[in-house]
């Protein structure tokens, strides 16, 4: 019996895949539970429909990423902390103040996806990841200094 897989199953298959099952699995538990459906002829076009939709919805969010990409070629951000005497900041720098600044340059990005791998205690300069796409990194540097 083929099915095609509405979710991801453990040893048996990924989101969208059409899979072979005994008539048993298949009938009393995967499509009972709403993790498969019946591969008949219609099921498998509209699935080949969904997924030329997909693709084409994924690659204009991809193109849309790359211009947004580009914007950030020329941006400098500097982000000034309250510090002591030897340099080390009251606090942190994160993600929140980063997109505050971008979207103050115009720059729409959502703070969740800005990563920064360390943690920024002290002023210098440090480099955060943002990821505007599952294929589109941009990094982006930063300075922090001392007010």
């Amino acid at each position: 019996m083929e099915i095609i897989l509405k979710q991801y199953i453990a040893n048996l298959g990924h989101k969208d895949d059409i899979v072979d099952v005994k008539n048993g699995y298949g009938r009393n538990y995967l499509i009972p539970q709403g993790l498969a459906i019946l591969a008949t002829k219609s099921a498998r076009k509209v699935h080949s429909e969904n997924l030329k939709q997909r693709a084409h919805k994924e690659e204009k969010l991809k193109n849309e990423a790359l211009k947004l990409a580009e914007t950030f070629e020329d941006v400098e951000i500097k982000i000034g902390a309250k510090t002591s005497s030897t340099g080390k900041i009251f606090g942190s720098v994160n993600t929140i103040q980063i997109a505050d600044i971008l979207n103050q340059k115009g720059i729409e990005v959502d703070r969740k996806k800005i990563s920064i791998k360390e943690t920024v205690k002290e002023v210098g300069k440090y480099t955060a990841v943002v990821k505007l796409h599952r294929e589109v990194e941009v990094k982006l540097d930063f300075e922090v200094f001392s007010e």
